[in-house]
């Protein structure tokens, strides 16, 4: 064997031994597979979900006009028309994150022969906070895919130094490839803008040009065309709350002593909101020994 033939030999074995170090290629999501998936930015996959965490639609009380909105909304993207980005921003433990899966199960529901005559679905995937700079290559699949998606992040909200705002800005509006046509993306945050007020604040004590400054931090949340406002339940909405959990799952317990014990729930933990309902629910139940299903 001459020098050069020795030589290739070695190349080709170098090259073989990078291959079986590469790490494998991400299979082709199958979207059938399920009706809500998370996405997996650290291996590029989606994770089927097989039973989505959701209360239906009719035990979110006090929401009314917003839940309306955000079926609207909903039900016209999955028809194939025209829908806006949405951000349901406001107080905690209101109902942000549960509306957006208990809109996602009725309009899904709702249009299921339409959507089956036109061979798709109505998926949800969510995407943590983590991994939003991941963003783009989670649209690539959903791109190729003749299904629509409902892009879900929970809680989202952005810090100081914190630059992966600007990946999602492109994303939603102004990105030379754009969101795509059949995906749509809805976030929850205890913040309007999604950033801390002294964030935006201190952009605009130390900025040069302080206007330009502040519209860079909250141009983001302009990138969402549906802004829903959550607000403080008042003690009839939390009790309102309460009794409709206590019809629906059949607890055994008479109003006065469920007023006087819900009331007495919400004192301890300071605070009235949907989430705190629910706890209570979880507790009474326990005590009754009443199961729960969701």
């Amino acid at each position: 064997m001459n020098d050069e033939s020795a030589l290739f030999d070695r190349l080709e074995r170098l090259a073989a031994a990078l291959e079986r170090l590469a790490a494998p290629q991400p299979k082709a999501p199958d979207f059938d597979a399920a009706e809500a998936f998370l996405w997996h930015a650290e291996t590029g996959s989606f994770a089927p979900v097989a039973r989505v965490n959701r209360i239906p639609l009719s035990l979110l009380k006090g929401l009314d006009y917003i839940a309306s909105q955000l079926r609207d909304n909903t039900e016209r993207f999955a028809r194939g028309l025209p829908a806006n980005n949405a951000l349901l921003w406001g107080a905690r433990g209101m109902g942000k994150s549960s509306l957006v899966k208990a809109v996602h199960a009725e309009v899904r529901e709702r249009l299921a022969k339409q959507l089956a005559k036109q061979g798709r679905d109505l998926k949800l995937v969510e995407i943590a906070r983590e991994d939003i700079e991941s963003l783009p290559r989670c649209l690539t699949h959903m791109r190729a895919s003749d299904h629509r998606f409902i892009v879900f992040s929970d809680d989202l909200s952005f810090d100081k130094d914190d630059t992966s705002y600007k990946s999602l800005k492109a994303v939603l509006e102004g990105g030379i490839e754009g969101r795509p046509d059949n995906v749509i993306f809805y976030a929850t945050s205890n913040r309007r803008h999604l950033m801390p007020r002294d964030m935006v604040e201190n952009e605009r004590s130390t900025a040069i040009n302080p206007s330009e400054a502040v519209e860079e931090k909250v141009s983001l949340s302009d990138r969402f065309g549906l802004w829903l406002g959550f607000h403080h339940c008042s003690q009839d909405d939390f009790l309102g709350m309460v009794r409709s959990y206590v019809e629906h799952y059949g607890l055994d317990v008479s109003d006065e002593e469920l007023t006087r014990e819900a009331l007495e729930w919400s004192m301890t933990r300071g605070s009235r909101s949907g989430r705190v309902a629910w706890q209570f629910i979880q507790h009474l139940a326990g005590r009754l020994g009443k199961h729960l299903e969701r």
